[in-house]
């Protein structure tokens, strides 16, 4: 959820043209490209609400806890 969020809210701004206007804003143009760039580096840039609710439901019979 949070590389797609992050990928459109980018999309978003530089459709708008917004990308750097303040200081808190590159700050958060930063923290938004570091995290996508980890992020693209993990499998989780794969993994959809489908597929995560597909695994726990696989792992539900096997009674695993935290």
């Amino acid at each position: 959820k949070v590389f797609q969020l992050l990928t459109d809210l980018k999309q978003q701004r530089k459709e708008s043209g917004k990308n750097k206007q303040s200081s808190g804003q590159q700050n958060l143009n930063t923290i938004m490209y570091e995290t996508l760039k980890y992020i693209s580096k993990t499998p989780c840039r794969y993994q959809s609400p489908e597929t995560v609710r597909d695994f726990l439901v696989a792992m539900k019979g096997h009674k695993l806890t935290k």
